[in-house]
């Protein structure tokens, strides 16, 4: 019987082994995954935030007397198909976010020549809402990158964990997929060239 303590003792270790790093590569890669799908869920919030502030924009510039109409109306679409477009976060996948940067660069560029055409319009540049509206949309779009940059870093943690040897031959087991980073359109690492400094223009 005493033969048989040590091959059983050693097995039973192995066992144990084998499902504690199971666990820990299971329980990390859960929390790292969430903790990415929470960051898209900021980086969707910080786009509505955007939007609701555009929202807010077009009503301050429908007041102006003979403002370009064909103009609002692009600004008002655009802002409708990024509104609706939005991504399930179970389902990060490259197509996906491809099209919600494409609705969203959309109206990032409705908005630029939004802003352009407000040259034109004195009493619309001096307007304390519409001022104030324009401070707030150039810092949410800072927080747009601030968030873009967290989620990126969060796929990134994730990524790692679940691709370095061995945890990789786990991830497998454990249906856990490469999830995909959020990538600019060429040219637009920065945040839009959207000009908010009328004052200093008209001054």
């Amino acid at each position: 019987m005493k033969k048989w303590v040590l091959p059983v003792a050693i097995i039973a270790l192995l066992v144990f082994a084998v499902y504690s790093w199971a666990k820990g590569f299971n329980n990390k890669a859960v929390v790292l995954q969430e903790d990415a799908k929470t960051t898209w869920s900021n980086v969707e919030s910080a786009y509505q935030r955007r939007n609701d502030l555009i929202g807010n924009l077009v009503k301050t510039v429908q007041g102006a007397a003979d403002f370009e109409k064909s103009t609002l109306t692009e600004v008002i679409n655009a802002r409708a198909k990024a509104t609706s477009t939005s991504i399930n976060v179970g389902d990060l996948s490259a197509a996906n976010m491809a099209q919600f940067q494409q609705a969203q660069a959309g109206l990032s560029g409705a908005l630029s020549k939004l802003l352009v055409s407000v040259e034109r319009y004195p009493d619309l540049k001096s307007n304390a809402n519409f001022l104030e509206l324009q401070s707030q949309l150039e810092g949410t779009e800072n927080r747009i990158n601030i968030a873009r940059d967290r989620f990126n870093e969060g796929v990134n943690n994730y990524n790692k964990h679940i691709k370095i040897f061995p945890n990789s031959v786990l991830a497998g087991l454990f249906n856990f997929d490469e999830m995909t980073r959020y990538k600019s359109n060429p040219g637009s690492e920065n945040a839009p060239d959207i000009n908010f400094d009328f004052n200093k223009k008209a001054a």
